[in-house]
């Protein structure tokens, strides 16, 4: 997925601002299953348990490319609220540099209300997901010396 904003901190504000205009947690959970819809197609011969992310109660596949220059990240979900999440979750980190995945922290979390809003297990997804995104990253910069 590539970026739609110039920076992390960019996406992130975006997000915060379009989660803004939903008045309930209802509204706010059809826009996330709605966003994990916009997910790009992910090839079924990915889906192999190398490329499933442990630590969600759903099936998650994640699959890394590229270089500390720009990382792009392709997931999907069989779960919709949980693609909706990825689907944020690379709307900020995709296609950012590895220096610039490690200085962002996931602040749209909580300045949309969400870690409030998640069951144990989900929210337990997302720090898998959001785990794996900054240890791609970390691998991906050169060795400090």
């Amino acid at each position: 997925m590539q970026p739609t904003e110039p920076t992390a901190a960019a996406a992130q504000a975006a997000i915060a601002e379009e989660f803004s205009f939903f008045g309930d947690w209802s509204e706010r959970y059809q826009y996330l299953i709605d966003l994990g819809r916009k997910l790009p197609p992910f090839p079924d011969d990915w889906k192999t348990e190398a490329n499933r992310l442990h630590g969600c109660q759903s099936m998650v596949w994640i699959v890394a490319e590229g270089n500390a220059d720009a990382l792009e990240f392709h997931a999907i979900s069989d779960s919709t609220i949980v693609s909706g999440l990825i689907y944020l979750a690379l709307r900020v980190y995709s296609g950012r540099s590895a220096a610039e995945i490690l200085a962002t922290t996931p602040d749209y979390i909580a300045g949309i209300g969400l870690a409030k809003h998640l069951s144990p297990t989900r929210s337990n997804g997302l720090a898998s997901l959001l785990a794996f995104i900054q240890d791609t990253a970390r691998r991906h910069l050169p060795a400090q010396e």
